[in-house]
C-alpha cells in the first residue's frame, strides 16, 4: 500500500450552542507548538442559536489562524463532520469537538505519529482527559478511564484498537484514505454511536487505529452523576435504535447480547437473592458519594453505575431484533 507523509492538517470542530467553550478550544489551537502544520481550522456550526458566528469571527481576528466558518441547518454531528470532510484541504484531518481543548502538543503528536505510521489506512487516537478547570469528580475520572465515557485506562501506547474504541473527538485520519471511503451516516441526528458505526465500516475496508497517549485533549465539561445518567439514557433510547438498523449495530447487538447473557449467568451463580437485596439497599447510600472529589475504590463506581444503567440497557436490548436494511449510509 502506498505510504504518505502528511504535513498539513485540517482541524474539524463541529459545534452547537457552545460559543463560550468554543473560545477556549480555538485559543488552544492558536497556541499549538505544531501550529505551522495547521493548514485550516474548520468550525462547522450545526444551526447554533447563540453567538457562535460572532465568536468565530472574533477569534479569526484575534488569533490570526487560518479559520473557516461553515454553517448548516441543524442536522446533527454526523452531517457536520461530513460537511467538513467535503471542504477539507489538508493531507490529514484531525477530528475534534467544541469542548475538547487541545494541549500545546496535541497537533504535533498526531503529525509525528502519522509519520511513524505512514500507511494511508492507519489513523491515530489521542488521549482525552478532563480539564482541571472543571474540577472533575473522582467518578468523572473513573468514567473517562473505564467507562461509560471512555476506556483510556485499558489502552496501551501504540496499541491497535478495536472499532468500538474509535472516539472521533480526538482522532486523526489521512485524507487520501478517508475520501475514498464512505462518509458518516447522517441518519444519526441524536448524540452517540455515529462514530462507532463509521469506524466499523472503515475497519471493514482495512483501516486501523493506533493510540497515542501524548496527543492530549482536555474535555472542558463538568457532569454530575445524574447528568451522566441522563446522557447515557438519551444515548440508548434515541441513538441506539438508529444504530440497530446498521450492519455495525447488528454485529454489536449479537456480540454484546452474548456477553450480557454470560455476565448475568455468572452474577446469578455468584450471589443469592439475599445478597442482591443487600446490594440494592446500599445503592441509595452510596449514590451521593458519586459526586465527591475524594477517590473511592473502583468497584464502588462500577457497582453503583451499573445498578442504575443496567435497566436502561436491558430496555434497549429487549427491543425487536434489528431488521436488515439495504444501505447503512445516508449521507
Amino acid at each position: 500500500m502506498h505510504q504518505t507523509t502528511p504535513d498539513r492538517v485540517t482541524i474539524v470542530i463541529p459545534t452547537y450552542n457552545r460559543a463560550h467553550i468554543l473560545i477556549k478550544t480555538l485559543q488552544g489551537y492558536a497556541g499549538q507548538e505544531g501550529r505551522d502544520r495547521i493548514l485550516e481550522v474548520l468550525v462547522v456550526d450545526d444551526g447554533s442559536r447563540d453567538d457562535t458566528r460572532a465568536v468565530v469571527a472574533e477569534c479569526d481576528r484575534q488569533f490570526g489562524m487560518p479559520l473557516r466558518y461553515l454553517y448548516q441547518e441543524n442536522s446533527g454531528l454526523a452531517a457536520a463532520r461530513n460537511h467538513a470532510i467535503r471542504e477539507a484541504r489538508g493531507e490529514l484531518i484531525l477530528f475534534g469537538d467544541d469542548d475538547i481543548v487541545p494541549s500545546r502538543r496535541m497537533v504535533a503528536e498526531h503529525v509525528e505519529w502519522h509519520r511513524s505510521y505512514p500507511h494511508p489506512n492507519v489513523g491515530v487516537l489521542g488521549h482525552v482527559a478532563w480539564a482541571k478547570e472543571v474540577h472533575p469528580t473522582a467518578f468523572m475520572e473513573w468514567e473517562g478511564l473505564y467507562g461509560p465515557q471512555f476506556h483510556f485506562g485499558r489502552f496501551e501506547a501504540g496499541a491497535e484498537l478495536d472499532y468500538s474504541q474509535s472516539y472521533f473527538c480526538n482522532t486523526s485520519v489521512k485524507t487520501s484514505y478517508l475520501t475514498k471511503q464512505a462518509l458518516f451516516n447522517e441518519s444519526f441526528r441524536a448524540y452517540g454511536w455515529e462514530d462507532i458505526e463509521f469506524s466499523y465500516r472503515l475497519y471493514k475496508s482495512g483501516w486501523r487505529l493506533r493510540y497515542n497517549p501524548n496527543a492530549v485533549g482536555y474535555h472542558y465539561k463538568h457532569e454530575t452523576f445524574d447528568q451522566t445518567l441522563r446522557r447515557i439514557e438519551k444515548l440508548w433510547l434515541e441513538a441506539w435504535p438508529v444504530f440497530l438498523k446498521t450492519e455495525a449495530g447488528r454485529h454489536s447487538f449479537e456480540l454484546w447480547s452474548s456477553q450480557r447473557m454470560q455476565s448475568c449467568n455468572l452474577s446469578k451463580n455468584a450471589s443469592g437473592n439475599l445478597v442482591d437485596r443487600v446490594k440494592a439497599a446500599a445503592v441509595p447510600l452510596l449514590k451521593p458519594l458519586m459526586d465527591w472529589r475524594l477517590r473511592l475504590p473502583a468497584r464502588i463506581y462500577d457497582f453503583v453505575w451499573y445498578h442504575h444503567c443496567n435497566p436502561i440497557m436491558d430496555a434497549a436490548f429487549t427491543q425487536p431484533k434489528p431488521v436488515e436494511t439495504r444501505s447503512d449510509v445516508k449521507a
